[in-house]
């Protein structure tokens, strides 16, 4: 962990460089301090079908839930939630120019008894470190 899903409708494919996002937000997340580069992952999902408020076919959204494991303060968990808010809400400016744009973030911990994981990349990145 983390991991930041970027779930969006689809009628923003054309509007929002998600490879882009995806890239800002990694950065953000690491430029945190408080995860490991090999745990850090930022992908999106787009939802073909959607009815997002009074059914207005220019009406989007980008809903990011962001899963972390325990560890952390209550403040560092909030500074980090700030932080990719405001690196989103940046990148997105022009979205927040109409009235038509929902974007949200929600930071969930998982409960590492009910978490499994194996990664083969933490080691590869741990022994360039060294």
């Amino acid at each position: 962990m983390p991991h930041l899903t970027i779930e969006y409708s689809g009628n923003l494919d054309d509007r929002v460089d998600f490879a882009r996002l995806c890239r800002t937000v990694h950065k953000t997340i690491l430029g945190t301090g408080l995860f490991e580069l090999g745990a850090v992952r930022v992908r999106t999902i787009r939802s073909a079908d959607y009815a997002i408020a009074d059914l207005l076919p220019d009406n989007s959204f980008i809903d990011m839930s962001f899963r972390i494991g325990r560890g952390r303060s209550e403040a560092e968990k909030k500074a980090t939630g700030e932080a990719i808010f405001k690196a989103v809400s940046d990148e997105l400016s022009e979205l927040f120019a109409t009235p038509h744009f929902a974007l949200s973030l929600e930071i969930r911990e998982i409960d590492p008894d009910l978490s499994w994981k194996k990664n083969a990349i933490h080691p590869r990145l741990r022994a360039t470190k060294g």
